[in-house]
């Protein structure tokens, strides 16, 4: 079994009703969920004209290869209502593959690390309250130290208990 690390985000719809779906939809697509970050909301990056995103972070084992968990978490995505019609818009739900173990994957469709996961306290933010000393695959720097430098973003963590199917 491998660790995996997984973000959600969603900014259209119901947004805690997609979230709960979707951790629904995980544990029934081939991972075990370990544990869940807290809620957070974060204000959209790339392009700002479009309501805050609530995001979270979720830890499992899988013994998916990562291109069978790219489509499971792109099924999922569809499932819930997701349709890429504007780079970087609104979206029902968005799940990114973090991490897988340790490993440095490069595909044509999968890119882990996550390339951009450094740049983004809505992810870091999240995962250092799951995992603070986990150690970023490519140059070794725990995750609190990654997220020092994403202080400027906006995000405010959320009062939501989303039911988690463990």
């Amino acid at each position: 079994m491998k660790r995996v690390y997984l973000s959600l985000g969603t900014n259209a719809g119901d947004r805690e009703a997609l979230l709960a779906r979707a951790l629904e939809r995980l544990a029934a697509a081939g991972l075990r969920l370990l544990r869940v970050s807290s809620v957070y909301e974060t204000e959209p990056l790339d392009r700002r004209d479009q309501p805050w995103f609530l995001n979270l972070v979720v830890e499992a084992e899988t013994d998916l290869f990562p291109r069978m968990l790219l489509m499971r978490l792109q099924r999922i995505e569809f499932e819930l209502g997701r349709r890429r019609l504007t780079p970087k818009g609104p979206r029902t739900m968005d799940i990114d593959i973090l991490l897988y173990g340790d490993a440095v994957i490069r595909l044509p469709e999968l890119t882990v690390p996550h390339p951009r996961m450094t740049e983004r306290r809505f992810v870091l933010e999240p995962l250092a309250e799951l995992v603070p000393e986990l150690r970023y695959p490519l140059d070794g720097r725990p995750i609190r130290e990654l997220l020092e430098a994403t202080r400027g973003q906006k995000l405010r963590r959320c009062d939501l208990r989303l039911p988690v199917p463990l």
